[in-house]
């Protein structure tokens, strides 16, 4: 989930501030889409202890290792602030990155939702910072899109959904740890802006003049988290059998997967950090899955049957993922220029 260049980018490279690679000042604020991949993950993991039976620890660990990967991260971030300000600020106004920005907070969501049961004193506090600071970055984001003139149609990417749908994971663990009223709230603009934005990124990707960049490409996958985590905040804050309006959800969920894996060359295109798009949608589609499944009454059914396989696949692609960053990392191609 970046708009950093692919992996092969020349490790001699110097950014327009002089920081060679390999500096912190390269260090890409999209990293913390794998503390939402991974803590998805756990909580689809943790759906299905609850559901099927099956082990919770599987579900406590990927979230103590999202955890420890948000707390370094956290902390490199932090350093680039104190010694490379004036990078860290370009970054936050880059017409494309800037999406990613609160990617910071919904990482607290999801952490915060995963540590409901280990450590629910935590917990609380980490609900309530992610739930407001989100809508707070929701309105610094938007506010930004109204104001500049350099953020055109060509901007525009799925990545765009991140602020502002960020807000339906809010009500994830709203009703143990924080307030329904809240929820409903987040989860209305999360809901009002994925229905406004959604035709705008689709116009983008259908007729603008510049297609979107190769490197770019991965970020498609964002376009399943809309529906499949409003599915799970309707679960939370609704409860009861399966409704309509989750099978509508569901259904949109499955089908922008589908469109989005059959796309050509979708699937061969050289590694980047933008491929970390795919960890938190595959996750959040198979714990909507599991919720389907459940709210369905269980069961052989096909739904039992594709939860498992949104399940699979996730534990597949998401350890994948990270595991290809990490030896990126380990490279020198991760703390490049743009």
């Amino acid at each position: 989930m970046s708009s950093a260049s692919p992996v092969t980018a020349g490790p001699a490279s110097t950014s327009p501030h002089g920081s060679p690679a390999g500096s912190l000042a390269h260090l890409p604020i999209t990293l913390f889409a794998a503390v939402m991949g991974i803590g998805g993950l756990g909580l689809a993991w943790r759906r299905a202890a609850l559901g099927w039976g099956t082990p919770m620890w599987v579900a406590d660990a990927l979230v103590l290792l999202a955890a420890a990967i948000f707390l370094v991260l956290a902390a490199l971030y932090a350093a680039k602030w104190a010694r490379f300000p004036a990078a860290a600020r370009a970054e936050l106004r880059h017409p494309v990155r800037m999406s990613f920005a609160p990617t910071i907070t919904i990482s607290v969501l999801v952490l915060a939702t995963g540590l409901q049961d280990l450590a629910p004193g935590l917990a609380r506090p980490l609900w309530w910072l992610g739930a407001i600071g989100h809508l707070v970055a929701t309105l610094l984001v938007i506010s930004a899109w109204l104001s500049r003139s350099d953020i055109q149609l060509a901007q525009v990417t799925p990545a765009w959904f991140i602020p502002v749908v960020g807000n339906v994971i809010t009500p994830l663990a709203a009703p143990a740890l924080g307030s329904t009223e809240l929820a409903w709230f987040a989860f209305g603009v999360g809901i009002m802006a994925w229905l406004a934005l959604l035709p705008l990124v689709l116009h983008r990707l259908l007729l603008a003049d510049s297609p979107l960049l190769p490197r770019l490409r991965p970020t498609l996958m964002i376009l399943v988290a809309p529906p499949a985590v409003s599915l799970l905040a309707l679960t939370s804050l609704l409860g009861g059998p399966l409704d309509p309006a989750r099978k509508v959800l569901y259904g949109v969920a499955v089908f922008l997967t589908v469109l989005v894996v059959v796309q050509p060359g979708q699937l061969r295109l050289p590694f980047a950090l933008s491929f970390l798009a795919y960890t938190f949608p595959l996750g959040a589609l198979a714990g909507a899955a599991i919720a389907v499944d459940t709210a369905a009454g269980g069961g052989l059914t096909a739904y039992r049957v594709m939860a498992w396989l949104g399940l699979a696949a996730a534990s597949i692609v998401v350890p994948l993922v990270v595991a290809l960053t990490v030896r990126a990392a380990a490279r020198g191609a991760v703390l490049v220029p743009e």
